[in-house]
């Protein structure tokens, strides 16, 4: 099939789930159009922030204002309530045929959302996963600690779970929406954890995935969301996929 005969079928819905990201909403926003807009792919991009206090929700008011409430759809929630009801809430809304989930903090760069949509095309892929782990793959802006945590825990993962993708851990994807939708179904996270669940329940249901090398930039503005309740969640999580998968 033809780019041009593909890009006048499909639609990607990107949802931003997005906490306190007033500084880096508008870049991301701007990137994501850019990147689209110049490869040519019908997209939605839909806002789901969960309260943020510092102003993010009115900064996305004045990007629809620019960009229009066709490209850029809010759906905010009063407070925080986890990354995988933000998802589940961002697809009831979503009018495209596949969803692209990515950071709004800027660590993941909206140009290689047309190489995850190639990737995609070659074999009809269920998901396509930006991976840190393969190729060119890599992380920019992390110290040895974080580095070294990141590693050992992908490495623990691959070692018990044994998934069939490279980078569990990464929230940079493309899945076909009504996949996505049976796989939201099928998990039990709801927090950090959730994106290393969808890959294990995508292997378990026998869904394809392809992957994509990608560079993860730490966040220029704001702080990280990942603490010591967050690597807790993630290991009493991995044992429980491995006790029960």
């Amino acid at each position: 099939m033809s780019a041009s005969g593909t890009n006048s079928k499909n639609k990607y819905s990107i949802l931003l789930p997005t906490y306190n990201e007033v500084e880096n909403l508008p870049i991301i926003i701007y990137l994501i159009v850019k990147y689209m807009s110049k490869s040519g792919y019908d997209h939605e991009i839909i806002v789901i922030d969960d309260g943020s206090p510092d102003g993010t929700l009115e900064a996305a008011k004045q990007l629809q204002n620019i960009y229009g409430k066709d490209k850029i759809v809010l759906r905010p929630r009063e407070k925080k309530l986890g990354l995988g009801t933000a998802y589940i809430h961002g697809i009831q809304h979503a009018t495209g045929n596949f969803i692209v989930i990515m950071d709004a903090d800027l660590s993941h760069h909206p140009k290689a959302i047309a190489d995850f949509i190639k990737k995609q095309q070659e074999k009809d892929y269920d998901v396509v996963s930006g991976t840190r782990y393969i190729g060119g793959g890599g992380v920019y802006g992390w110290d040895f600690k974080r580095k070294l945590v990141s590693r050992g825990a992908n490495f623990l993962t691959q070692l018990l779970l044994r998934p069939g993708a490279s980078d569990l851990t990464g929230s940079f994807r493309l899945y076909k929406k009504d996949v996505l939708e049976t796989l939201i179904k099928s998990c039990v996270s709801k927090g950090y954890v959730f994106q290393m669940e969808m890959i294990i329940r995508a292997r378990q249901l026998n869904y394809t995935i392809g992957e994509v090398p990608i560079t993860f930039v730490d966040r220029l503005y704001g702080e990280s969301k990942l603490g010591g309740t967050e690597i807790i969640q993630f290991v009493r999580a991995l044992l429980y996929l491995f006790a029960t998968t």
